[in-house]
């Protein structure tokens, strides 16, 4: 069968249908689309399908929103990829843009917005200190602005139904957390938790007296809990023997009556444990489309929903979903070019690792070809305390295109799947972690699918870092690396986290090492003092803004190949930070990646 070859622009060119949210009074969605190349908003009348653009952005572009309950829309920008995330109002109808926080050297991130506050909402400034973010109350409709509540050492707040600061998280130096309750101007230790459930267990939501959290204290997966602020007294609502939840967006909350509705657990594939009764013919409803229903947001009536339906072989779309009726209407593709070619099946594989441990991930095969002696990608996760999820993924849908063989593990330290695999990846970079992506190489081999000679491995931040460690520890497997914003030097990596990550660092230190008490770890799984061992070419995108992963994590270790003659190429873009948001920045990078694992795997 022929496959026709599918254009990088459709697979990495900016969304035509993004981030689709139904708005306060239900006529109308907003949704972000390009104009002349960059991302804006837009919005549709849901009754005459009537689409106009209410912001005319021709810089970085628009890459978060959402709806206040009087219906004015606010988003999020950054300079550069800089990640200090300015605020904006935008009234609907069109007109300026509003700026609503501190501009240079200042990150705004959203707390909290209630339908009995309609033009307010609570956001999170490090104005006055780079490392702690000060809780303040904004009228977006008058630009003001008031502090509410000082930052006295926490990394995260919970406001209630009020917009009253309630609750409060920060790390221990151990790894764990500890969970403070708010009473006046005081505040009061609620709860703690270890080392081992460090990852797994976080506050979520508080309304009332009640406090909602998901927590692995005592079990082996996360369950969602509902915790008395009074007496501490928790009950669960939902778990699953086997992942943790809710999923990231999957805690649903009725927009005005205080209770929890739905929540989403993320197996191999998306589900849903529904808690209220009175939902439960709407998600039987949902179930009947044929991929993975992921609710974006409501109206705040409940009743009409924005859906988005998540597939492995054809684009994401959007549905209206209305309840009173039960009919789902299509809203569009997210990448409508799509439908004019053939993607790939995504599925489930599990195997094992050399010492046992079961690990589950995802293969993507070439569409019409025999899946025998096929050059193949292995391609890690960023974070790395994150995982890969079924559904559209234009990385996986790229390569399968061009006759790679793709495998996405999600090794020992994702998240998701438990606190013992988890917690097996604890001071194992370069390790155990590796040894699983060198595990996934012999298991491709072993099933006959992979060219043993025709191995690349490549990946973004955690992903990179997993790139050249595969390419230093164990250079007999790969064949070619392809590293996006990847750390080569864990010690300069923990010495330049950005200022707001620094009362986290203890969770750094415990899951990868201290600098000074394992020095001799760190420097041992650091791919820049192995960079002899290295003989596989090597491809390096770096965002020169990025303040996660320093420009100079790349500029190393592109020196020091370069310096014994092996084969490094470095593309380097002055506007991108942790990441390349730009479609332009995108497309440039996978030309060359493409041109790159062409030459040296021969697909």
């Amino acid at each position: 069968m022929s496959v026709k070859k599918i254009p990088l622009e459709v697979l990495f060119g900016d969304p035509e249908l993004g981030q689709v949210q139904v708005a306060p009074d239900g006529r109308s969605v907003a949704f972000i689309a390009p104009w002349e190349g960059v991302k804006n908003l837009w919005v549709q009348d849901l009754a005459t399908g009537a689409r106009r653009r209410v912001t005319a952005d021709r810089g970085r572009g628009i890459v978060a929103y959402g709806w206040l309950p009087s219906g004015l829309l606010v988003y999020m920008q950054d300079e550069g990829g800089d990640e200090n995330w300015r605020l904006y109002a935008q009234d609907p109808e069109g007109g300026a843009p509003r700026l609503l926080t501190p501009g240079e050297g200042v990150q705004a991130r959203i707390l909290k917005a209630h339908p009995d506050f309609p033009d307010e909402l609570l956001v999170l400034l490090n104005d006055r200190d780079p490392a702690l973010h000060d809780v303040w109350r904004v009228n977006a409709r008058t630009g003001e602005r008031v502090r509410v509540l000082e930052n006295p050492g926490y990394v995260g707040f919970l406001a209630d139904e009020r917009l009253r600061v309630r609750a409060a998280f920060r790390p221990t130096d151990d790894g764990g957390g500890e969970l403070f309750v708010r009473e006046g101007d005081a505040w009061r230790p609620l709860r703690r938790w270890g080392f081992e459930d460090g990852l797994s267990t976080w506050p979520l939501e508080v309304r009332g007296r009640t406090l909602y959290m998901s927590s692995s204290v005592g079990r082996e997966t996360a369950a969602l809990l509902a915790v008395d602020l009074a007496t501490g007294e928790e009950r669960v609502l939902a778990e699953d023997p086997g992942y943790d939840l809710p999923d990231n967006e999957g805690l649903l909350f009725h927009p005005r009556a205080e209770r929890p509705e739905a929540v989403a657990v993320m197996r191999d594939r998306l589900g849903w444990i529904v808690l209220d009764p009175a939902l439960e013919p709407d998600f039987a409803r949902l179930a009947e489309l044929e991929g993975d229903v992921y609710i974006a947001n409501r109206d705040l009536a409940n009743r009409v929903w924005a859906v988005r339906e998540e597939l492995d072989h054809r684009s994401p779309r959007y549905w209206i979903y209305d309840r009173e009726t039960r009919e789902l209407e299509l809203l569009g593709d997210v990448l409508p070019a799509l439908a004019a070619y053939t993607l790939a099946p995504r599925r489930t594989v599990r195997y094992r690792a050399k010492d046992g441990l079961e690990i589950e991930g995802y293969l993507t095969l070439p569409p019409g070809r025999e899946p025998r002696n096929l050059p193949a990608v292995i391609l890690p996760h960023g974070g790395p305390w994150h995982r890969d999820t079924w559904g559209f993924d234009p990385w996986a849908q790229w390569l399968a295109n061009r006759g790679f063989a793709v495998l996405q593990p999600n090794f020992r330290g994702s998240t998701g799947y438990g606190k013992a695999l988890l917690n097996a990846g604890n001071k194992q970079w370069g390790r155990a972690m590796q040894d699983d992506l060198s595990d996934a190489v012999r298991w491709l081999v072993e099933q006959g699918i992979a060219d043993p000679r025709r191995v690349a491995i490549m990946g973004g931040s955690y992903g990179g870092y997993a790139t050249l460690a595969g390419l230093a520890f164990t250079p007999e497997l790969y064949a070619a690396g392809v590293d996006i914003v990847g750390p080569s030097n864990l010690f300069t990596l923990l010495e330049t986290v950005p200022p707001y990550w620094k009362p986290m660092i203890a969770l750094f230190y415990t899951r990868m090492g201290h600098p000074e008490h394992d020095a001799d770890l760190l420097r041992e799984v650091s791919p820049l003092f192995h960079a002899d061992r290295i003989r596989a070419p090597l491809l390096i995108g770096q965002g020169a803004n990025d303040p996660r992963v320093k420009r100079a994590e790349s500029l190393q270790i592109v020196e020091a190949l370069r310096e014994k003659g092996k084969p490094v190429e470095y593309v380097e873009y002055p506007d991108e930070g942790h990441g390349f948001l730009k479609a332009e920045n995108r497309l440039d990078f996978f030309r060359r990646a493409e041109a790159f694992l062409t030459r040296h795997l021969n697909p």
